[in-house]
């Protein structure tokens, strides 16, 4: 992969390292780089590739654009690949002319991309998508029978991992076309598991339109069609549903519909060991983070149960980090509606170490950080340095 030239780049990888008292040893360690070369880029004689720096952010709990730029602005490289991850589904179903590796070689690729969106690892997926699309679009229409739906079966979770970023980054829109084609690709699998998924995935289109309501609706009628709870997969399919419908049902303000849904996840989790299903995190810790997310959601009366669940329980890291930092960060928001202003700022950062660039992306951060700015004395260094990383006003 071509280096970059982002000026000061190296300077801004010695800083950070500097920041986390890392010997330039044991971030080429982390990274997975020479120390040679670490030496040679901290002092301006090469140009990381993007892969590298993405390799010196994961080493070090930071967002890239924290390495590449500066200031971190509101504007990531991730947004500067959204162009591009639109003019790639363009033509999902007139692939232009190119090379196709084999379905093996493809699902290896789309197994990186599910591994990247678990992990909140934003850039890399929308580096990599304009490429992967078509390649895929291109050998769906090459097939027929069974690699067919095995293709199509591919798309549902390329598409999906593309839509994380969209959605994560604010393109509700171009979202709301990579849904469709989910459902599309869904279809065409045959596949009901890859139906149920389109289903959770849709829900983001309610969230982004605020029609809460008629989520909730599509929500209970993609159970009403969902596989039996028969297997692993089709039991975390069932039960991943009822954790979605439990939160729209909380943005909704419909509290029988929230209990209803938990109530029926928990009984499915408790079939199941943690674990990731159809792409999709379900088990008994995957129900408890979303019972904070639904104490949030039903707004600041239910404040207390949020606050007491996380008292007792902190999500393991065997969780996605995604998973994990939106915990954290719908935990903030509890503790800042409890007059707990420290005890918020300190979830916030704990969701930055987790997954920094699904932390920095998420607009309730925003918002916490700038109120939390404004309540607490202007010598807070460490709180200014936040709402600066997060472009919080």
């Amino acid at each position: 992969m071509p280096a970059i030239t982002y000026p000061g780049v190296g300077r801004r990888i010695s800083y950070q390292r500097r920041l986390r008292r890392m010997t330039q040893q044991q971030l080429a360690y982390a990274a997975g780089a020479s120390l040679g070369a670490v030496r040679k880029i901290e002092r301006g004689e090469r140009n990381p590739s993007h892969d590298m720096v993405d390799a010196f952010a994961d080493a070090m709990g930071v967002d890239p654009a924290v390495l590449l730029y500066d200031r971190a602005p509101t504007r990531t490289p991730v947004h500067d690949a959204l162009p591009g991850l639109s003019a790639a589904i363009a033509t999902y179903d007139l692939p232009d002319e190119g090379p196709v590796r084999s379905t093996a070689e493809l699902r290896t690729a789309v197994t990186e991309a599910v591994r990247w969106r678990l992990a909140a690892q934003y850039t890399r997926i929308a580096r990599t998508m304009p490429d992967l699309l078509p390649e895929l679009s291109r050998a769906y229409h090459r097939s027929s029978g069974a690699e067919r739906a095995d293709l199509a079966a591919l798309m549902v979770k390329a598409y999906r991992s593309a839509d994380a970023v969209a959605y994560k980054f604010g393109a509700h829109d171009l979202s709301a076309r990579l849904v469709d084609l989910i459902r599309w690709a869904a279809t065409e699998s045959g596949d009901p598991l890859q139906s149920a998924t389109a289903a959770y995935v849709r829900t983001e289109t309610f969230f982004a339109a605020r029609t809460h309501a008629a989520g909730l609706r599509a929500l209970e009628q993609a159970l009403d069609t969902a596989p039996a709870p028969i297997g692993r997969a089709q039991t975390a399919a069932r039960g991943a549903l009822h954790m979605r419908a439990a939160v729209i049902a909380g943005r909704a303000g419909n509290a029988a519909a929230v209990h209803t849904h938990l109530a029926e996840a928990r009984i499915l989790a408790d079939r199941l060991p943690e674990g990731v299903y159809t792409g999709t995190a379900f088990g008994p810790d995957s129900v408890r983070t979303h019972e904070v997310s639904v104490a949030v959601s039903l707004g600041h009366d239910h404040v207390t149960k949020a606050l007491g669940i996380a008292h007792e329980w902190k999500p393991s890291t065997d969780l996605p980090a995604e998973r994990r930092s939106g915990f954290y960060i719908e935990l903030a928001r509890a503790q800042l509606w409890a007059g707990r202003a420290e005890h918020a700022f300190e979830s916030l950062q704990a969701a930055r170490r987790i997954a920094p660039q699904h932390t920095r992306a998420h607009p309730w951060v925003r918002q916490d950080a700038a109120t939390l700015r404004r309540l607490k004395r202007a010598d807070s260094e460490s709180l200014s340095n936040f709402a600066e990383w997060c472009a919080a006003t």
